[in-house]
């Protein structure tokens, strides 16, 4: 049975990523568990921001020399905002959802030529040959795009093979072709322009992608860690600014305006009985009540205890027993699933 997800209603989620879209402090990505293409931009940096009407849709776009965005504002679109322990610390962010039977995309198996990108974000891409990488994802197609002809040359000799398949003139050839990376879902794109890092390089700081044989073949939509509700989808998530780290992942002094921002998000647009939970645990942690017994927490519970000790304790906030509750609770979590590599 599908779980319910809150309907924001046109304006509210409207409201939410024009706001989302316009700020540099929001990273985003959009993929599958272990395929993902991100985007983010710097404060300073040159940005073509756009908003137009598609049929009746609200379409949002932000273009860098070194990506793009795009979202579709589609009627069956839900936001789930959910936290996670990472590491020593925390995750949150806004998942937008499709019910699971909506999602579906062409699902190739091969590496297939498309022919012109007509759906570039920029309109002098739109002559650039777009190929899918036949990954075969839930919710995504991931394709890549080049107007160099030998480029072109080199991805159509693979055309026709999976893009992992041993024979495959592909198969370690990328970081030297290099190609855009455009990943794509039912209501939204990423573009990706920077180059792609060879195999013992490290991602470009800015826009970039992860492909990982292992998790592909899990087959998940999302990782398990993630709280998404049954019955839903997540295609494409936006990572609201984080009180302790910028963008890249750099520590910053806690920013207690943008943790209450994202509570606010949680109380809006979380699991209820989640935000229930939390708040719970931070009322036991304010009277200073012993922890908890693990053993009568599920999953999730679990992780929302973790992730609510490390926020306190990033406050510097008044709680007698919370060297108490750590002790029993708080392990560190890993963070990806796996060290990315990149595509």
């Amino acid at each position: 049975m599908t779980d319910a997800l809150p309907h924001p209603g046109p304006s509210g989620l409207a409201a939410l990523l024009r706001h989302a879209v316009g700020d540099p402090d929001t990273a985003w990505s959009l993929g599958s568990f272990g395929a993902v293409a991100e985007f983010m931009r710097d404060p300073g940096e040159t940005v073509r921001l756009g908003e137009r009407d598609a049929g009746g849709a609200m379409v949002l776009e932000a273009r860098t020399a070194r990506g793009g965005l795009r979202i579709r504002l589609d009627p069956a679109l839900r936001p789930f905002a959910f936290e996670t322990a990472a590491g020593t610390g925390w995750s949150q962010s806004v998942a937008l959802c499709l019910p699971a039977g909506a999602c579906a995309m062409a699902g190739r198996r091969v590496v297939t030529e498309l022919g012109p990108d007509s759906d570039a974000i920029d309109p002098k891409d739109r002559e650039a040959i777009l190929f899918d990488l036949g990954l075969d994802l839930p919710q995504t197609d991931a394709c890549v795009r080049s107007a160099d002809p030998r480029v072109i040359e080199r991805i159509r000799a693979g055309a026709g093979l999976p893009m992992f398949d041993p024979d495959s003139p592909l198969r370690d050839a990328w970081p030297a072709l290099s190609p855009e990376r455009i990943f794509v879902c039912r209501f939204g794109r990423i573009e990706v322009s920077q180059p792609i890092p060879p195999p013992d390089g490290r991602s470009p700081e800015g826009p970039h992608t992860h492909v990982l044989p292992r998790l592909l073949a899990a087959r998940r939509t999302h990782a398990a860690t993630a709280p998404i509700p049954e019955g839903w989808t997540p295609c494409l998530h936006l990572f609201p600014p984080h009180p302790l780290k910028d963008p890249t992942g750099r520590p910053i002094p806690f920013d207690a305006a943008r943790h209450a921002a994202f509570q606010t998000l949680l109380e809006h647009w979380g699991d209820p009985s989640l935000t229930a939970f939390k708040r719970d645990i931070r009322g036991r942690l304010d009277r200073g009540e012993p922890p908890a017994a693990e053993s009568e927490l599920d999953r999730f519970q679990r992780m929302t205890v973790r992730a609510t000790l490390r926020q306190v304790a990033a406050m510097g906030a008044s709680a007698p027993r919370l060297a108490e509750w750590s002790a029993r609770f708080d392990r560190p979590e890993p963070g990806p699933d796996a060290a990315p590599s990149d595509h």
